[in-house]
């Protein structure tokens, strides 16, 4: 069984496009560690399109819980990470997906829905090619998402703050 992370090693925020303008806001900690908890505060958000969150672990890994008129969609970055990080197996079990075995950790790929952001102009063929930059740690992904879909400001003034 994967370990929890520490609260220290991950964040979360919330995205919602709403009434033409971004707003990106910082979720608790401890909804880094519980899928039910992020799809109950994300589904809680007005927006246009939906809200959704992302959840940057370790670096590691990210996920993506959007929720549009009551379907959840989710993104795993990297499946290995169920391995090891107990919201990416929360993810894998909740997509129906086995974590991976031995012979299948060599390899990054994603689960889930490449296509989450389609209606906003970022399909999976993009969302694909920016998961597959190996070069790219998961909050570098997470700022080329933001950019490409017109919050990256907003987004990168809130991971600041919370940096420190």
């Amino acid at each position: 069984m994967p370990a929890p992370q520490s609260q220290s090693d991950a964040y979360a925020v919330i995205c919602a496009h709403v009434e033409g303008r971004w707003e990106v806001d910082v979720l608790p900690d401890v909804l880094t560690g519980d899928l039910d908890g992020l799809v109950a505060a994300v589904g809680q958000q007005p927006g246009e399109n939906g809200a959704f969150a992302l959840v940057d672990v370790a670096d590691e890994f990210f996920v993506v819980v959007r929720v549009q008129v009551g379907r959840v969609r989710l993104l795993l970055s990297d499946v290995t990470a169920a391995v090891e990080w107990d919201l990416a197996a929360q993810v894998l079990d909740a997509l129906d997906l086995e974590v991976p075995a031995d012979d299948e950790r060599a390899e990054v790929w994603p689960a889930g829905d490449l296509g989450v952001f389609d209606d906003m102009g970022l399909d999976a063929m993009e969302m694909g090619a920016i998961l597959s930059d190996d070069d790219a740690y998961a909050d570098e992904m997470l700022s080329a998402l933001a950019r490409r879909l017109g919050f990256a400001d907003r987004f990168e003034r809130v991971v600041d703050a919370l940096m420190g």
